[in-house]
């Protein structure tokens, strides 16, 4: 199965571009970002050797649509999306830090749990607690944003305000901010049958103003969903949790023995499991949005398309 892992394209007025772990971001005149969501796939702050087909479009038109749902509690970074794998919307100043909402005990939270830590980036979490569980009201545990190669760091709040990364009332709004985000993406799940157990949000500054940036409630932004139906049944009789985000490509990845670390070798992506990574990108698609999927055509013109879409696009905004 084919599938785009980079982009080498010349837009007018491009002033630079950036190759981020799964996205390829062009900025034009420094003022407008073309964001073009490529098929990469990336675990650990690692990019696996291989693409996963549609997974860009998936991203991409996913949050797209949460970014459209989500303009009344904050504004953000989206002008248009010109193509199904991209989005154009204004370049925003980046502030250095992610922020990490958690409704559910699981994933990393509960790797750090199950050591025996009962603080999450300063965050306390009572004893007793156990896989998939509930939070009593969702938390955030906020990661400093890494340089390219680099891996992002759990930092708590207090740090991040003690060592003026983020101002204490501009990382307080980012809190009020995400949380109803947050809110508003687990009523939207719930109306398709799905949980959101924990997302991430990244955020910028416009003209002064505070910008959602990036993407909003997919797979890649480190969302998770857990399946409405059986999740009870299962909490109790403490068996996994069906679910549909990266988790199952993490939990691959480490039962074959890789899990970032330093001298570790990714295992041999087959062409069996990419196809069954790219279905469950495509079914987590449905499931959200309750639409259909529809494949954009992979041929040997889909840099032609993507390249007319985005220049129209330009052409239209400057």
């Amino acid at each position: 199965m084919k599938s785009i892992t980079s982009t080498e394209f010349d837009f007018p007025k491009q002033t630079s571009k950036y190759v981020g772990k799964v996205r390829d971001v062009y900025t034009i005149d420094n003022k407008l970002m073309v964001m073009v969501a490529t098929d990469r796939i990336s675990a650990f702050d690692v990019v696996l050797p291989k693409g996963i087909p549609y997974k860009g479009q998936v991203l991409n038109q996913i949050a797209s649509k949460f970014l459209d749902d989500t303009q009344d509690i904050v504004k953000n970074w989206k002008i248009a999306s010109p193509d199904p794998m991209v989005t154009v919307g204004h370049r925003c100043e980046s502030l250095p830090v992610e922020m990490i909402v958690r409704g559910y005990l699981t994933g990393s939270s509960w790797r750090t749990y199950k050591s025996g830590a009962r603080e999450i980036c300063g965050v306390p979490v009572p004893d007793g607690m156990r896989e998939h569980e509930r939070f009593a009201h969702p938390i955030i545990t906020p990661t400093t944003k890494a340089e390219i190669g680099g891996h992002d760091q759990d930092i708590s709040k207090e740090e991040i305000i003690a060592k003026g990364i983020v101002a204490k009332d501009v990382y307080e709004k980012l809190e009020e901010i995400s949380l109803a985000l947050f809110k508003r993406g687990t009523e939207i799940a719930a109306k398709r049958g799905l949980i959101l157990v924990d997302t991430k949000y990244e955020f910028g500054k416009h003209n002064g103003t505070i910008y959602l940036m990036d993407e909003i409630h997919t797979p890649d932004s480190s969302s998770r969903y857990f399946y409405s139906d059986g999740y009870e049944e299962r909490f109790a009789k403490g068996e996994p949790q069906r679910q549909l985000s990266k988790e199952f490509v993490r939990e691959w990845l480490m039962d074959n023995g890789f899990s970032g670390q330093s001298g570790q070798k990714v295992p041999e992506m087959t062409d069996e499991i990419v196809e069954s990574i790219s279905n469950r990108y495509i079914e987590l698609y449905e499931h959200i949005t309750g639409e259909e999927f529809k494949k954009a055509p992979y041929n040997d013109n889909v840099y032609e398309r993507i390249e007319t879409n985005v220049k129209n696009m330009l052409a239209r905004l400057m």
